[in-house]
């Protein structure tokens, strides 16, 4: 099993940003000039290393080369983006991993790329890519070309060793497991399972019981062996469940207008483990938002629209206003369930304002409902 920390610093390590990976900032998968600019990149990486795995680190700072971390992504539906845009699409994993030095509530993204037969290309146009383009790597630039991209194995050697050093060992497995317990979670209930006699996972959580059902909140999950993240969130409430073969997580959203909040299932992660040292993760949508009255609605988003236009123009809130703000993502995301379509655009063009907020709980409930509206898009509902 490949330590995904370890091929992170290996490949960091290696040289600059080359054509089998890429490195960047962050990702921005909100606009259509975001989602253009990362298919580009898959579309480049893909097609240049047909024969081995390509990988971008996100998190990293361009010039320094620095570990910064970014927001943890849970979206196990990213490859439903690259097939929707992408002909002969490369499969993609996206995997969040956790480092020492950052804050718990971010890590290093780490997008695989596996290798392929056919050349990828842009069977629609998005933002100022046209349908028809193909992309591939010159150095550390992803360029359009017209040519037939002949079949390689420049990077084979490189990304075998590469890989190969980057291989678990008992120490590195058990330094993650006293780091996830005791350095990062020793201020609530952790635990961990072993699974197979090969692959500890550990979480960690605040238990509440809400209406008779056991949730736990603030909820770190790790698949210790490959030290890749399974699933964060400072909002949610989840439900575990394991027996000796599978560990299953239920998430739930919390949604409600006028303070009557009831936990709706959003969506269910089931890993299971097999005897040859493989697993598998399957993920299932069980999402059914709730409908309220339309001309109940119609008041409460028109509302929400004057509060974003008097924080726009600075005006000083009072008390029962700054409320409504903390719960405005929340709020327009139902309006947008219910068919009211320009709620989502309107809470992306207010991410600033709600970032720029000293109540940071405001963002954090921002960066939530984005999370949720990623998972329902590509989730077929």
């Amino acid at each position: 099993m490949i330590n995904k920390r370890l091929l992170i610093k290996n490949l960091l390590a290696h040289n600059d940003e080359s054509s089998f990976y890429d490195k960047k900032r962050q990702l921005n998968l909100h606009s259509k000039e975001g989602k253009a600019k990362f298919l580009k990149h898959i579309c480049a990486l893909s097609n240049s290393n047909p024969s081995n795995n390509s990988y971008i680190v996100v998190g990293v700072e361009d010039e320094s080369n620095e570990i910064v971390g970014d927001d943890f992504f849970d979206d196990s539906r990213i490859q439903n983006l690259v097939n929707a845009f992408l002909e002969n699409p490369p499969k993609i994993q996206y995997e969040n991993v956790p480092f020492p030095n950052l804050p718990k509530d971010r890590v290093v993204g780490l997008v695989t790329i596996r290798p392929k037969s056919k050349t990828s290309f842009f069977k629609k146009g998005i933002h100022t890519i046209p349908a028809g383009t193909s992309f591939v790597r010159v150095g550390s630039n992803s360029i359009p070309t017209e040519e037939k991209i002949p079949y390689s194995k420049t990077n084979v050697e490189t990304i075998i060793s590469i890989e190969n050093n980057s291989r678990n060992s008992i120490a590195h497995t058990l330094d993650g497991v006293m780091n996830f317990m005791v350095e990062r979670h020793g201020d609530m209930l952790s635990q961990y399972k072993v699974f197979k006699e090969l692959f500890v996972i550990c979480w960690a959580g605040i238990p509440k019981k809400i209406r008779d059902k056991n949730f736990l909140s603030r909820v770190d999950i790790e698949l210790v062996n490959e030290q890749v993240k399974l699933f964060y969130s400072a909002q949610d409430d989840v439900t575990i469940s394991f027996d000796e073969n599978s560990f299953t997580i239920t998430e739930y959203v919390p949604l409600g207008l006028n303070d009557k909040t009831s936990y709706y299932p959003l969506e269910q992660q089931k890993l299971t483990f097999f005897d040859n040292g493989y697993y598998k993760i399957e993920t299932e949508m069980l999402f059914e938002p709730p409908q309220y009255n339309r001309k109940m609605l119609h008041h409460i988003y028109n509302s929400n629209l004057a509060l974003l236009n008097k924080l726009q123009k600075g005006t000083q809130l009072v008390d029962t206003e700054q409320k409504d703000l903390e719960n405005i993502p929340y709020t327009l995301m139902i309006c947008y369930l219910n068919g009211f379509e320009e709620a989502k655009q309107k809470l992306i063009e207010a991410k600033l304002l709600l970032k720029s907020n000293l109540n940071k709980n405001i963002y954090n409930n921002f960066k939530e409902v984005m999370r949720v509206f990623r998972k329902v898009k590509y989730g077929g509902k």
